[in-house]
């Protein structure tokens, strides 16, 4: 893959992320949101990070199997989406169910306590602070700085996509086969994730056996 060609792909990527939010945006402001715009909000914004966030971890089994290491360059881009998305769902959920608007009205014990009552709000917590310090650390000086330990870090994508695809099927009232879906999405990532380290494991024998 060309540098050209990525950064077509690059773009096409950019606009495919923008897209939930601008849908949302336009269809706030002509309130065409449904009869509950607010769970709308909540939901469209919670499924963008989900779907953002797996395809983030399908980047480096897609770059083994294509060959093209340059699509390592998508992840951070589609890692800082799914943040910003995340980021908005949790926003929503502080300012518009817990009535924060103010920061005098916001009662901290009450959105922790709600949190540790709802599961499926704990586990979409869960989700959120994995996803946070890889968004902190995204930056070339934070990957400089911690050099190997930086793609150790950047594991907790696993547990965020984990945590998001469990507050997915246990914040669905009715049970449906997308959240689930998600979920098989998500193993067979992982799957893909064990498969690619026993490949390393095993070329590395090969190389000191030789």
């Amino acid at each position: 893959m060309s540098a050209g060609v990525l950064r077509t792909v690059k773009a096409l990527a950019w606009v495919v992320c923008a897209w939930p939010g601008a849908d949302l945006f336009y269809n706030t402001y002509w309130g065409d949101l449904g009869v509950n715009p607010v769970e709308t909000l909540r939901l469209d914004t919670g499924e963008a990070a989900l779907v953002i966030l797996l395809c983030t971890l399908a980047v480096t089994p897609l770059r083994r199997l294509t060959g093209w290491n340059r699509l390592q360059g998508l992840r951070r881009m589609l890692g800082l989406w799914a943040f910003f998305y995340a980021l908005v769902h949790l926003a929503l959920y502080i300012l518009l169910e817990q009535a924060c608007l103010y920061w005098s009205d916001c009662r901290l014990s009450l959105i922790v306590d709600d949190v540790v009552k709802r599961k499926f709000i704990l586990s979409g917590m869960v989700s959120f602070l994995a996803m946070l310090p890889l968004a902190l650390t995204s930056t070339k000086g934070w990957i400089r700085r911690l050099g190997k330990r930086w793609q150790k870090l950047h594991r907790l994508a696993y547990l965020a996509g984990a945590a998001g695809v469990v507050h997915f099927i246990w914040k669905t009232k009715v049970p449906e086969p997308k959240p689930y879906a998600y979920g098989a999405i998500l193993v067979l990532l992982l799957l893909a994730r064990v498969v690619i380290a026993w490949q390393k494991k095993r070329a590395a024998a090969a190389r000191n056996a030789a």
